[in-house]
């Protein structure tokens, strides 16, 4: 085996406390928080089953999924009228401009902190 490849290859969990396997090749019925969500599932409270990992050789860093049982997963809980409500409420206030306090109907960027009108008119 390669050595970067050596690093994460760790089935037993010997070295890193949890099954490890490299990028993409963990085996089936183990899955990301991402992937569960696509399928519409969640972790559900289960413990971490195992993880990917994968080396960048350029940075020399080191990223790392957490996998769990598919068949453990629980299916995602429904939004609420008040938590869309909430959400809507949320960006509403990142649509606002602070400075003529109408809705810009896009968010806000944070590094201008006004809408382009409002940066249209500021004096040069």
């Amino acid at each position: 085996m390669p050595g970067i490849y050596a690093q994460c290859f760790d089935p037993t969990g010997a070295r890193h406390g949890v099954p490890t396997y490299p990028w993409r090749l963990a085996p089936d019925g183990l899955a990301s928080r991402r992937q569960l969500r696509a399928r519409g599932l969640r972790p559900g409270g289960q413990p971490i089953q195992a993880q990917v990992m994968r080396v960048n050789r350029r940075r020399g860093t080191v990223r790392v999924a957490y996998l769990y049982r598919e068949d453990l997963a629980k299916p995602v809980r429904p939004m609420t009228s008040r938590k869309w409500g909430a959400l809507a409420l949320a960006m509403l206030a990142r649509r606002t401009c602070p400075r003529c306090q109408l809705d810009a109907g896009y968010c806000i960027p944070t590094s201008l902190g006004m809408c382009g009108t409002c940066l249209a008119h500021l004096p040069s």
